[in-house]
């Protein structure tokens, strides 16, 4: 065995997004891709020589190879110490928890989240620091620019780290510690949530439907909701990691888990469903023909985080994207806390969390966290949920319909153009963001526009300042429409349209109705048609 330095060059295109660098697998599987942009990351946080690292992965297609390589560039390049989830497998909270809990100097999470997995789909990696949370814009700058001048990797000459089996072993002059992916977190959920109430509910008979959509969270639900929880086997579906996914997409939202949907929505449904994304860290919340959107989740478990007890001492503050409803503001300001409105993307949060700011945080995508870990977290969720269930004794439509009655209805929903030209996506951004100083005071349909602006968020923390997060439109009223490029694909561009009307009397309209005279508003300003030739979304959450 020897260290190996590799003449390269450097590769077009290697500039991480809000979640780090996705591709398609097969570029990441090409000559030098991966190494490239592991040595780009390891010189953007200023080397690792000395340092522990954590390193896992969503188990999707190249997850495996993937962290053989991370292991023998970290040995490489002077790391004391990785320590990696048996089979190279964490979900990304559980990756934040034991950089946290471990006390490391960071870790590499492999997963490109709630995109397809395979041979042919996508695959992603980023660098989360020592506080848990995923590298801030200075450090993934950092890291593109120096994906632009790189000429060498190094990388250690040997055979694979066994992987399979808890236990150290050295590489090199390097460390590695193999552990059990679930064991660490399932302790942390514990101190958490009384999970003896929870077990008691469902012994009493209420039902459970958790699916896994074939991805990571599989294991973990196994052992908390079936094995500590008691929930009958089965309870956990799709429960078996695998590199495609089983051909799902795993999303957990109504267009992609349907078969959630329709077990929930159908007779006889289960007294709660839920589902988890690819690496974990993203959830949907079902009741008995009761879907629960992202944003009215958030503030649920805003209003009644006292009932757990890891929360029982209430909330220091709490923090939302800017696209995601204001509904948790209202719970906030009835609370007399804090609320704070950040880009999005989760690494926002952690400044606001590791100055104790804010204990919740949430995004409109499904993902909703506390200063547990420093990642989003779907399973913590759904357990939240359930604790919330047990001390309550409500069922989900209850809680909704009470939430409601109290603070009223944002309505809301969010409209994804996928796939879309990026030459299109931009155009009609630059046209869009060019509209904007004539547009107050417009009259559109029954509107009357209040503002327009593009979003810019200033960093309470740290001062920093990030722009162009995003084209808001509100009307006088409240009624808005926010419009962004997402970073999370691999394909284009994805053209995201969020819309929200608040309604203080009626609760019970489909949210596409209640929102029709927003969404014919927002096309009419936007133009997506006109641009991309689109009339209807690709993706309805």
């Amino acid at each position: 065995m020897s260290k190996l330095t590799i003449t390269t060059a450097p590769i077009e295109g290697q500039k991480p997004g809000t979640s780090g660098l996705r591709k398609k697998t097969r570029i990441f599987m090409g000559p030098h891709y991966l190494e490239n942009f592991v040595q780009a990351m390891f010189d953007g946080i200023g080397g690792v020589a000395g340092k522990t690292l954590v390193v896992g992965g969503d188990g999707r297609y190249f997850n495996d190879r993937a962290t053989q390589v991370i292991l023998r560039m970290a040995a490489a390049n002077g790391a004391a110490k990785v320590i990696a989830g048996q089979n190279a497998l964490l979900s990304t909270p559980a990756a934040s928890h034991l950089i946290r809990s471990m006390k490391t100097d960071g870790g590499v999470i492999l997963s490109a989240s709630h995109n397809p997995g395979g041979i042919d789909e996508d695959f992603g990696i980023k660098f989360n620091m020592s506080n848990g949370g995923p590298a801030p814009e200075s450090v993934t700058n950092a890291m593109f620019a120096r994906t632009k001048e790189i000429m060498a990797y190094h990388i250690w000459e040997a055979t694979d780290v066994d992987l399979s089996t808890s236990g150290t072993s050295t590489l090199g002059e390097m460390l590695v510690e193999i552990v059990d992916p679930v064991a660490a977190y399932v302790d942390l959920m514990q101190t958490l949530f009384d999970f003896p109430a929870i077990k008691a509910m469902i012994q009493g008979g209420a039902r459970i439907r958790f699916d896994a959509m074939n991805a990571i969270t599989g294991p973990y639900a196994k052992a908390i909701i079936e094995d500590l929880l008691g929930a009958p086997t089965g309870s956990v579906v799709h429960g078996t990691p695998l590199p495609d996914f089983g051909g799902m997409h795993p999303d957990p939202n109504p267009t992609w888990a349907h078969e959630l949907m329709a077990e929930m929505m159908g007779a006889n449904a289960p007294a709660f469903g839920a589902a988890s994304d690819g690496d974990g860290d993203r959830n949907m919340v079902v009741g008995p023909s009761c879907y629960v959107s992202p944003s009215d989740s958030l503030a649920v478990i805003a209003a009644n985080a006292h009932l757990a007890p890891g929360y029982a001492q209430g909330l220091k503050g709490v923090a939302r994207s800017m696209p995601t409803s204001a509904a948790v503001d209202r719970v906030a300001e009835a609370l007399g806390i804090a609320c704070y409105e950040t880009p999005t993307g989760w690494k926002f949060f952690g400044n606001l969390l590791d100055d104790g700011r804010v204990t919740l945080c949430g995004e409109e995508s499904f993902g909703t966290g506390s200063d547990h870990v420093r990642e989003k977290d779907g399973v913590w969720a759904i357990l939240m949920w359930l604790n919330i269930m047990a001390a309550s004794g409500k069922s989900v439509p209850d809680l909704m319909q009470a939430h409601w009655a109290k603070f009223g209805r944002n309505y809301y929903s969010r409209h994804d153009f996928e796939a879309i030209e990026s030459a299109k996506a931009d155009a009609l951004m630059a046209a869009l963001r060019g509209s904007l100083d004539t547009l107050a005071a417009q009259q559109i349909g029954p509107f009357t526009v209040a503002t327009a602006d593009d979003y810019s968020y200033l960093d309470p923390v740290d001062g920093s300042t990030s722009a162009q997060q995003g084209v808001r439109v509100v009307f006088e009223g409240g009624a808005r429409f926010v419009v962004r490029l997402s970073g999370t694909g691999t394909s284009g561009a994805t053209l995201r349209l969020y819309l929200e009307k608040l309604d203080t009397a009626n609760f019970d309209q489909d949210p596409q109705t209640a929102l029709a005279d927003v969404i014919a508003a927002a096309h009419e300003v936007i133009g997506i048609e006109t641009f991309t030739g689109r009339t209807t979304p690709d993706v309805v959450t």
